[in-house]
């Protein structure tokens, strides 16, 4: 159970840290941190997470994740369940919690978005669906291999939080414009949920996208890595 008190929390962080950076602090008047702030945001959630509850639960923080290390032969398929439930809960709090702080100043709209992820008419760019799609994929694929290569026995040990962190915050600054980035599914139903309508409509893409994404990264990384324990 503390495997599973460590995800809730630490998703619980990622969401609020994340795309609370987004709705809160993005476009605020005059100092608002834009598309780079929140970038470094997401990165930071989890560079911080990794050093908090790494040596507990090993810092998962999303569903894709979790099934990719379980593609690559790091994590126990019985444990999927508990950990992609945990990581959904704790989204979904987070995205409670940061609706109650927006919706504390005038004009808020959930409807505008509220971080959620899109294509089409919903991505920040206007990207199709196909583009949103192979974004997801591709961005996914190379975090998982960050995931699996930093945390290798044979990587230089403690440094795997800030290379996962940077790769975060890399994937952000290629993807915001796409689809205001997932790589995450739990991310993406902690807000979604709040939005409604078309968000939740477009969901399905940023569950599929994702875990297709790990398990190609998971057997990158084996081809190249050898099998890991």
């Amino acid at each position: 159970m503390k495997h599973y008190g460590a995800e809730f929390l630490g998703t619980f962080w990622l969401v609020l840290g994340g795309c609370g950076s987004a709705v809160l602090a993005a476009a605020f008047p005059e100092v608002g941190i834009g598309l780079h702030g929140v970038s470094l945001a997401f990165g930071l959630t989890v560079l911080t997470m990794a050093f908090a509850i790494g040596h507990i639960s090993g810092c998962h923080l999303n569903p894709a994740v979790s099934i990719g290390l379980w593609a690559g032969g790091r994590f126990s398929a019985s444990q999927l369940v508990p950990y992609i439930t945990s990581q959904v809960l704790g989204a979904i709090a987070a995205g409670g919690v940061l609706y109650v702080i927006a919706s504390g100043a005038p004009g808020f709209d959930v409807s505008a978005g509220f971080a959620s992820n899109g294509y089409g008419e919903h991505s920040p760019g206007g990207y199709s669906l196909v583009a949103a799609l192979v974004t997801e994929v591709v961005m996914t694929m190379f975090f998982l291999l960050v995931i699996l290569g930093a945390t290798d026995k044979r990587a230089p040990a403690g440094f795997a939080p800030i290379a996962i962190g940077l790769a975060l915050t890399l994937i952000h600054l290629i993807s915001i414009p796409v689809t205001n980035t997932s790589v995450n599914p739990a991310r993406s139903t902690g807000v979604a949920l709040f939005v409604g309508d078309w968000a939740v409509g477009q969901l399905w893409l940023f569950w599929i996208a994702p875990i297709v994404g790990a398990v190609l990264g998971a057997v990158a990384y084996r081809a190249i890595g050898g099998e890991t324990d």
